[in-house]
């Protein structure tokens, strides 16, 4: 599972990171530290433009909200219990099959967090880590997304009256999580699906619909070179945020092994 992570790029940053073609980003998000469901998150994703018909499509930025609403959803509930898609059963669940084949996204990441648990029984607290690329270069989650529609905003065709269309219509993701490899130690046995450089054109075209050729995308997730030490347990509230949250401190239990989720 992954139900935390920061992301602290710039809008710009990003731009270039991912060689992004088309700028759909209205207002820059903050640097967070402290990423949770349902904030708005950036997301890299390859579309045609609606404005250019015919036209080749490109990768752009955007800001969407983490936890998928799928399309035929009634309302957004649904959003928060679907943050996270598990990538063995990804191209078959009702609520991740339609933009697994076609809208699928990049999520741009500085680390992520888990909790480890206290030794089995004992009354300690929870150890949350964070865990990252010891060069501190972003990562990229593999990710979903969705356009939800407001029916209750009015359809623009129903006249002068009725409200703008971009305005009825929502924008979430989801996280693919994976089987964390066995080098990861006692590290939890699920996280992100990181998708490496190489891939990220392919697993960003959308005219690529095959589900065998996209699941092949999912290679097992990178399991060397990440690096895990003790954060504060500042992050375990949303409303803590900063750069103080990703700094190395003490653990509670020094020793402890073993990774779980909070």
């Amino acid at each position: 599972m992954c139900g935390r992570y920061a992301s602290a790029r710039s809008r710009i940053e990003l731009l270039e990171e991912f060689a992004v073609e088309r700028d759909r980003v209205d207002e820059p998000l903050p640097p967070d530290y402290n990423v949770a469901p349902t904030k708005p998150v950036y997301a890299v994703m390859t579309r045609e433009a609606k404005d250019q018909p015919g036209a080749a499509p490109e990768r752009e930025l955007r800001t969407v909200r983490w936890g998928l609403v799928p399309f035929w959803a009634k309302d957004i509930s649904i959003g928060s219990r679907l943050i996270n898609a598990r990538a063995e059963t990804v191209s078959e669940k009702p609520a991740f099959r339609a933009a697994f084949s076609k809208r699928r996204c990049l999520l741009p990441a500085d680390g992520y967090y888990e909790w480890q648990q206290p030794p089995a029984g004992t009354k300690g607290k929870k150890q949350p880590y964070f865990i990252s690329r010891p060069d501190h270069a972003p990562m990229a989650f593999a990710g979903l997304y969705e356009l939800w529609r407001d029916r209750s905003v009015p359809d623009p065709a129903a006249g002068p009256a009725a409200a703008n269309d971009q305005a009825a219509w929502l924008w979430t993701t989801t996280i693919i999580t994976t089987s964390a490899p066995d080098e990861l130690g006692e590290i939890h046995d699920r996280m992100p699906m990181v998708i490496d450089p190489a891939s990220w054109s392919d697993w960003l075209d959308p005219g690529n619909t095959d589900v065998a050729d996209v699941r092949a995308l999912l290679a097992p997730a990178q399991s060397t070179g990440l690096i895990n030490y003790p954060v504060a347990a500042l992050v375990n509230s949303v409303r803590n945020n900063g750069p103080e949250l990703i700094k190395q401190a003490d653990p509670v239990a020094p020793g402890m092994g073993g990774w779980s989720d909070a």
